[in-house]
C-alpha cells in the first residue's frame, strides 16, 4: 500500500502517470539504438533488443541501489513516530520500483514486434532470474540503507559509482565486441553482467551460461547471510543515527 501510494503522489493529477517514464525510456532507446547500432555496426534484429532489455533492468537495478541508500533517511520521520519493523521501508521501495519496471517493460514487446524477434520457450527462464535479480536487489537495498544511514556521504560515492558501472556492464555494447582478454575481466568479474544475463539472455532466445546462474545464486545466499547479520546487530541504532 505504501508502495502504491509513492506512486500515486509521484504522479498526481498527471494524464500518462508513470507512463510518462515509459515514453522517456522509449526514446531513450531508440536514439542510442539507432546511433549506437550505426557505431558498431550491428544488425537492429539483434542490437535493439538486447539494448531494450538491458536498459530496463538497468534502470531498475541503478533505482534500487540509489533509493536504497536513502531508504531509512528518506523515512526517517516514520521510523521515529511508528513502530513499524524497517525492513517495511526496503519493502516499500521494492514494490514502488518494481511497478515503474512493470510499465517499462511494455516497451519490449513493441521492439521485438519491430525488428519481427519472435518470444521463444527460452523466454520462460527469465522468470527464475528475475527472482533471483530481486533477491539480490533486496539484500543491497537494505544493507545500503543501514550504511548510508550512519555515513550521509556514502549516496554521493554510490551514485558516481553507478555511473562507471554502467559504461563498464554490456548494456550498450555487445558482449561479442570485447576482446577475448578484456572479456575476461568485464564480464567473468562482473557481478552486474551476471544477473543481466540471467533475465536477458533468455529474452533474446540465449540460454544463460552455468557461471551467471552461480554467481547470481551465490550473490543472493553470500549477500543475505552477511546482510541479515548485520541488519540483527544494528538494527536498534538506525533511529539514532537518523
Amino acid at each position: 500500500m505504501l508502495g502504491w501510494q509513492d506512486v500515486r503522489q509521484r504522479y498526481r493529477r498527471s494524464a500518462l502517470g508513470p507512463f510518462w517514464l515509459t515514453i522517456s525510456m522509449g526514446v531513450m532507446i531508440g536514439t542510442i539504438g539507432i546511433v549506437f547500432g550505426q557505431i558498431f555496426k550491428s544488425p537492429m534484429t539483434e542490437f535493439l533488443p538486447f539494448l531494450s532489455a538491458g536498459m530496463i533492468l538497468w534502470g531498475l537495478i541503478s533505482s534500487v541501489v540509489t533509493e536504497g541508500c536513502v531508504g531509512f533517511i528518506g523515512a526517517e520521520n516514520i521510523i521515529k513516530q511508528l513502530p513499524i519493523p524497517l525492513f517495511v521501508h526496503i519493502m516499500r521501495l521494492m514494490w514502488r520500483n518494481l511497478i515503474i519496471f512493470a510499465h517499462n517493460l511494455a516497451i519490449l514487446p513493441i521492439v521485438f514486434l519491430a525488428v519481427g524477434k519472435p518470444l521463444e520457450v527460452t523466454a520462460l527462464l527469465s522468470i527464475p532470474g528475475f527472482i533471483l535479480v530481486v533477491l539480490n536487489l533486496a539484500w543491497v537495498a537494505l544493507i545500503l540503507g543501514i550504511i548510508c544511514a550512519r555515513y550521509r556521504d556514502l549516496p554521493q560515492i554510490v551514485s558516481n559509482f553507478l555511473q562507471v558501472l554502467f559504461y563498464l556492464t554490456p548494456i550498450m555494447w555487445m558482449p561479442t565486441l570485447l576482446p577475448q582478454r578484456a572479456g575476461i575481466y568485464l564480464l567473468s568479474l562482473n557481478p552486474l553482467y551476471h544477473l543481466l544475463e540471467i533475465v536477458r539472455a533468455p529474452l533474446l532466445g540465449h540460454l544463460p551460461s552455468a557461471q551467471s546462474w552461480l554467481v547470481a545464486s551465490g550473490l543472493a545466499l553470500i549477500g543475505w547471510g552477511m546482510t541479515v547479520a548485520i541488519y540483527t546487530s544494528y538494527k536498534r541504532r538506525i533511529a539514532y543515527w537518523l
